[in-house]
């Protein structure tokens, strides 16, 4: 197929064969392709030119963004958020749902976060194309980082289960790819790391700020970035390095990514009610937001440290947080198994944790 730019916004289109135009989905702009002496291709305000026939919307890898009218990014701020509930199935979660209000909140009501920057998926959203299928969330992320710019800040926060599949490319420390479940992944299947990585942190521009927040199980190093901080309880750390022996590039193009995530790749992420008190979260989650309102946001290093004593705490008081149902069935586990959930951070860089101020 052939590749165009769009005539406006210069997004990568995929033109299928035969087609003489092409509409952006970013921008809406029409990009005809014809005869360079012909007339200049006109504005999408042009009331003479029909919309392309609905194919020409399609998804594709070149194509980035969700099916429909994406929001408009106003300043320099765009996130995606993603709860699953697996509502009505034996894997269904009773606070993900709760997570993404949540973040969504802190977003534009701490940092400033447009609303209209922001998609959220989850299964209580009417529009199809804001549910968290594999599909929604693949253009989601695309649209994440499709033409960002230096000073951007980005933020992906997913709720929902986590799993992990052999790796057969030599290309994990552990010998295993980590991977988020969408709501159709019994049929559509999961998304892996190594998707992720190459959709949301190869790409990345210098200048641009990525932050990911994974409440999810297996999700150490679910964006497959090059360095992990492996903390004790002193709050002493020392950076691993995670690049693979392959020489495979899981670092960025010159931009920032660090990725807070709920445990480390071999321990499972709850959903409780013992943190809130009132309603079920996921205990990273709640845990990342209260840090950030008691004001131990100051530094990286100062929220793990914060976010890990939360849920120590919680697992004294309360006797231990249940695995959860997902991880027990694909792995033939029980709900005694499991290690205790701590939470993770990872980077593309190695930095001091108690010196990098923290900011989104």
């Amino acid at each position: 197929m052939l590749m165009v730019n769009c005539s406006n916004c210069h997004t990568p289109l995929q033109l299928p064969p035969g087609a003489k135009s092409i509409r952006c989905v970013l921008c809406q702009a029409i990009t005809v392709v014809a005869d360079p002496r012909s007339v200049p291709p006109p504005s999408a305000s042009s009331s003479h030119y029909q919309q392309p026939p609905p194919q020409l919307l399609a998804p594709s890898p070149y194509n980035h963004a969700p099916p429909g009218q994406p929001p408009q990014v106003h300043g320099r701020k765009r996130g995606v958020i993603c709860g699953v509930s697996y509502k009505n199935t034996q894997y269904e979660l009773k606070g993900c749902i709760n997570d993404a209000n949540c973040m969504k909140f802190l977003l534009v009501n701490r940092f400033k976060f447009p609303e209209s920057s922001i998609i959220t998926l989850t299964e209580e959203e009417t529009d199809p194309y804001k549910r968290p299928t594999k599909r929604n969330i693949r253009m989601a992320l695309y649209w994440l980082v499709q033409s960002c710019q230096p000073g951007d800040s980005l933020v992906f926060h997913y709720s929902g289960h986590g799993s992990q599949q052999k790796n057969h490319t030599g290309d994990e420390v552990d010998g295993y790819d980590e991977t988020l479940c969408p709501s159709d992944f019994e049929s559509k299947g999961m998304i892996v790391d190594d998707e992720i990585n190459t959709t949301i942190v190869r790409p990345l521009p210098h200048g641009v700020k990525l932050h990911a927040i994974i409440d999810a199980c297996h999700s150490g190093t679910v964006l497959d970035l090059p360095f992990l901080c492996r903390m004790d309880r002193q709050g002493r750390y020392v950076w691993e390095d995670h690049r693979p022996r392959s020489g495979m590039r899981k670092g960025t193009n010159g931009g920032e990514v660090i990725s807070f995530s709920g445990c480390d790749d071999d321990q499972t992420s709850a959903d409780t009610s013992a943190l809130s008190r009132i309603t079920s979260t996921g205990a990273m989650t709640y845990a990342f937001i209260q840090a950030i309102e008691r004001g131990h946001a100051t530094t990286y290093g100062n929220m793990l440290n914060a976010m890990r004593s939360t849920i120590r705490k919680t697992y004294e008081q309360e006797g231990g947080l249940v695995t959860t149902l997902l991880t027990m069935l694909l792995t033939g586990g029980s709900l005694g198994g499991g290690s205790r959930q701590e939470p993770q951070l990872t980077a593309n860089e190695s930095f001091d944790v108690y010196k990098k101020p923290f900011s989104m």
